[in-house]
This record gives structure tokens, C-alpha cells and sequence, in this order.
């Protein structure tokens, strides 16, 4: 008999409808997973009361023949982003000590309303600042395939925790969010699949802000069909959200129907880069062909201003990082280091409170919204961010959707590259352009490379178009056949 903890949610849904097993059950063998997979450290708080409560109301709504969601009894981590109604919400920082909100986020009271079971809230990288979530004022978070190679990896980042928590079973699916890849690049270093939807399908209300015009919540689960019935449950219009898009929610899980005959899949030239890993393009390739055996066409396209985009997002995402931080003062909430002066206590609460990754954007951000830069960098940013965008809008006037590798790399090893910004914001090279363009994107395990460690296809689609992506997204999982769990055994 298959592991409760190995079900998918579409496996769940069908095995609770059939009374096979509670709600409760289902929890209670996640709490146990959760609590023996603690030196994963993918969780900064864990939370079975409220699951358990939540399990059970569950439980009862069948019982009494009530109504069920799209999500009822699924176990899931909350990315630690995501304020939660009497749970503490961090961001991963020490500045939010203590920080218990009064209100729920939209994205997890839409869950919430769909039935979904939260066990915990998830590590990150501090603010969702890094590719690692290395950057955590609780610790890093190790990716469950360390053990397959000997010594301890990142999981990517920043939603490594919810990463690593779907990855390491500990959680049947969990919340991200992607600002430039921090659901997809996880999902890559993980074996999972991570889906960006496109800007505005879900609603950015009390999500802590990094960057206001790039951050995106969306699901991280086992399966593309499991993405496609949590992001059902997590999208739709919200007119708290100025930038929540006024449209409405499809049946994604319809959208998959495994026929992909007749569609045309671009190949960007621009990211087949000088010194690509011979690994990641030999699963690009293998990519092309498994949608060629599909039916579809493949056709080159050209993103001629790719190369700008690394520059262009680390200029926009410190600058609106650099504004919306700016409210953490030991004022009001959160971290308050006593000074002499208001000034000094300012001072002393954000020296101490924020990490060095976040004060190394924020002072890079302040720099470029400063007097006499903000024209130099910020506007022609914005300008060059208009130029990729319109280099898809393009692109996606011959092609239906595109693949690309997800990550330049498989995981790497907790403390490699750890000196080096550069390098590090290195591995966001093929999810930022998507980012900045607020298109739709999603990573599926594709294969392992030659240690074992799982590498990652993207594809990226029209706005408010995921059904496309998650239909042929759904090709690549069937074709690659990814059945492989972390571990030794692996």
C-alpha cells in the first residue's frame, strides 16, 4: 500500500471520497513525517493544533455531506510569507519577532475556504532575498537529496523550505512565491514541479512585500495535476489587491489533457549560453524531442534582450525592495534595539534586524532611486524591462509556448558560492526574464545528473494562459517518467 505521505492531492482527493482513510489520519502522518524530518529545517514554525483542528472540520463536512473543496483535508506548508490570522509570520527575518498578524493573507484564506489543512510555515530565504535560502535568520534549509550525494545541498530559493518540505514529503504540497524564480528554481533543485502563474492571477494582499511589481504566489506540489487543482484554489480577482487582475479562474486541471498535436514550442537562442553545463543542455534537448514525439512543432525564436535582464531585475527588485522595507523601524511591530535617539533606535533596530543579504538590496536599491542615479538606473531599468517584455510578446505571436532549461546548475553544496553575490544571483539567469515580463512559467522534473540530483525543464507561456503550460508540462512529466524520491535510494 502506497504511504499516505507518498499520495498526490488528485490521488488524496479520490482515496477521502472513497472513506479509505480521514482527513485526520492523512494529517496526523504528515505531523509524524514532519517531526522526523526536522534536521531538514523546512519549517520555522510548525503548527499541528491548527492542523489537526483543521483536519478534523474536514472530517465532519463528509461526514454530514457537506460542501468540499478542491482542497479538503490536503496537509500543506505555508511559505512563511504568507501572514497567518494568530500564527507567527517571520519572512524569515529577526526584525518580525514576534509578529503575530490579526488578518490572513488572500492566497491562504482562499486555501483555507478550499479545505486545505495547514501543518506549518515554511523556511525561506530572509524577505525571499536569494537563491539558497541560505539567507534565514532561522538557518538554512537542506535539500532531502543531500543524502544522495554525501553532503549538504541548498534547496534553492527562496521557497527552499516549501521546497524541501513537498520534496522530503513533510508536507503534500505547499506555497511559494516568485519574485525571479523562487518557485521554480526550488522546485528544479528539488524534483518537484513549481509554477509561476502570471502576475495578478493571485492576489498579493498580506503577502509580505519584496518587490511589489514582480512577486507572484503559486503552488509547489508532487505533480503537474496537482498544481493545476491548488492554483484553482489559490487564484481569483481580489479587489483588496490593486494588482490583482480582474479576471476569471479557470478549471486548470480541465486544461490537461495530454494532447499537445499541432502546438508550436520556441527554442530561445539567447539561452543557450557559453559554458552551459553539458548535462543541463543534453535535458533541454531531450525536452525538444519528447514534445517533437508529442506532435508538436518546434520552432527558434530570438529574446534578443535576455542578456539585460539579470542587470535590469537586480536594479528594479532592490529599488522596490528598498521602499517597501522601509516600514520595518521598531516602531510599530516586530524588533525594537533601544538607542539614544529615535535616529539610533532606527538605526540599531534595522543594523541588527536585517541580514546582510537584505542590506546589501536595500542599499543597492536606495542608491538607484538617489538623486542623480534614479534616471541613470532605475528609469532605463524600467525601459529595458518594457524591451524584454515586448521580446516575448513577440515571440509569443508564432510559438504557443517556450522551454528552456529551469536552472543553470543541480543543486550545489550549503556554502558554495555563499561569498559571491554575483554567482549567486547567477542561478536565477533563466527564470528572471519570465519574471520581469509577468508572464506565466513552470518548472517539471526532467531527469538526474550524473550524481543523481534532479535537474528541471521551465516552460513559460502567454499571460493568463497556464493551461497551455500545465498541458504540456504534463507531456514532459509523463515523458520523463520522474519517479525518483530523495535519499539514497534515489
Amino acid at each position: 500500500m502506497t504511504k499516505l505521505t507518498d499520495l498526490t492531492i488528485a490521488a488524496a482527493r479520490d482515496a477521502l471520497a472513497a472513506k479509505e482513510f480521514s482527513a485526520t489520519e492523512l494529517t496526523e502522518a504528515y505531523i509524524q513525517a514532519m517531526e522526523a524530518g526536522r534536521d531538514l529545517n523546512a519549517y520555522i514554525t510548525e503548527t499541528p493544533d491548527v492542523a489537526l483542528e483543521r483536519a478534523r472540520e474536514s472530517d465532519d463536512r463528509r461526514a454530514r455531506g457537506g460542501h468540499i473543496g478542491s482542497m479538503d483535508g490536503m496537509p500543506i506548508a505555508m511559505k512563511d510569507l504568507f501572514c497567518t490570522e494568530g500564527v507567527l509570520t517571520t519572512a524569515g527575518s529577526h526584525i518580525l519577532d514576534g509578529f503575530t498578524p490579526p488578518y490572513e493573507s488572500t492566497v491562504s484564506a482562499n486555501l483555507r475556504s478550499a479545505g486545505a489543512v495547514m501543518l506549518g510555515k515554511a523556511n525561506l530565504d530572509e524577505f525571499a532575498m536569494g537563491s539558497a535560502n541560505i539567507t534565514s535568520y532561522y538557518g538554512p534549509v537542506k535539500n532531502p537529496w543531500s543524502a544522495k550525494v554525501g553532503k549538504d545541498l541548498v534547496p534553492g530559493g527562496s521557497s527552499g523550505g516549501s521546497a524541501a518540505a513537498v520534496s522530503g514529503r513533510l508536507a503534500m504540497a505547499a506555497t511559494g512565491t516568485d519574485t525571479g524564480g523562487s518557485i521554480r528554481q526550488p522546485a528544479s533543485f528539488c524534483g518537484i514541479v513549481g509554477l509561476k502563474p502570471t502576475y495578478g492571477r493571485c492576489s498579493r494582499w498580506g503577502i509580505v512585500a519584496f518587490a511589489s511589481s514582480l512577486d507572484q504566489a503559486g503552488p509547489m506540489t508532487q505533480t503537474v495535476r496537482d498544481a493545476a487543482i491548488m492554483l484553482g484554489a489559490m487564484a481569483g480577482h481580489d479587489p483588496k489587491d490593486s494588482t490583482s487582475a480582474p479576471v476569471e479562474t479557470p478549471d486548470f486541471e480541465a486544461a490537461i489533457t495530454g494532447n499537445v498535436k499541432g502546438l508550436t514550442i520556441g527554442i530561445p537562442k539567447e539561452y543557450r549560453m557559453d559554458g552551459m553545463d553539458p548535462e543541463i543542455q543534453a535535458i533541454w534537448d531531450q525536452g525538444v524531442e519528447w514534445l517533437k514525439a508529442a506532435g508538436c512543432n518546434i520552432k527558434d525564436v530570438s529574446l534578443p534582450t535576455t542578456k539585460y535582464a539579470l542587470p535590469t531585475y537586480y536594479i528594479v527588485a532592490p529599488a522596490e525592495a528598498s521602499a517597501n522595507l522601509a516600514r520595518y523601524d521598531g516602531v510599530r511591530y516586530g524588533l525594537r534595539v533601544p538607542g539614544d535617539s529615535l535616529d539610533d533606535m532606527y538605526m540599531n533596530t534595522r543594523g541588527e534586524g536585517f541580514g546582510h543579504e537584505v542590506q546589501r538590496r536595500i542599499l543597492i536599491g536606495t542608491y538607484a532611486l538617489s538623486s542623480g542615479y534614479y534616471d541613470a538606473y532605475y528609469i532605463k531599468a524600467q525601459k529595458v524591462r518594457t524591451l524584454i517584455s515586448n521580446d516575448f510578446k513577440a515571440a509569443f505571436e508564432d510559438v504557443d509556448a517556450i522551454l528552456t532549461p529551469t536552472a543553470p546548475s543541480a543543486a550545489f553544496g550549503i556554502g558554495e558560492n555563499q561569498d559571491d553575490p554575483v554567482a549567486m544571483y547567477l542561478n536565477d539567469v533563466f527564470t528572471v526574464p519570465t519574471s520581469l515580463a509577468g508572464l506565466p512559467g513552470i518548472s517539471v522534473p526532467a531527469g538526474l545528473n550524473k550524481d543523481g540530483l534532479p535537474l528541471g525543464l521551465q516552460l513559460i507561456g502567454r499571460g493568463f494562459d497556464e493551461g497551455t503550460i500545465l498541458n504540456v508540462a504534463s507531456v514532459i512529466e509523463d515523458a520523463a517518467g520522474f519517479q525518483c524520491k530523495p535519499g539514497k535510494e534515489a
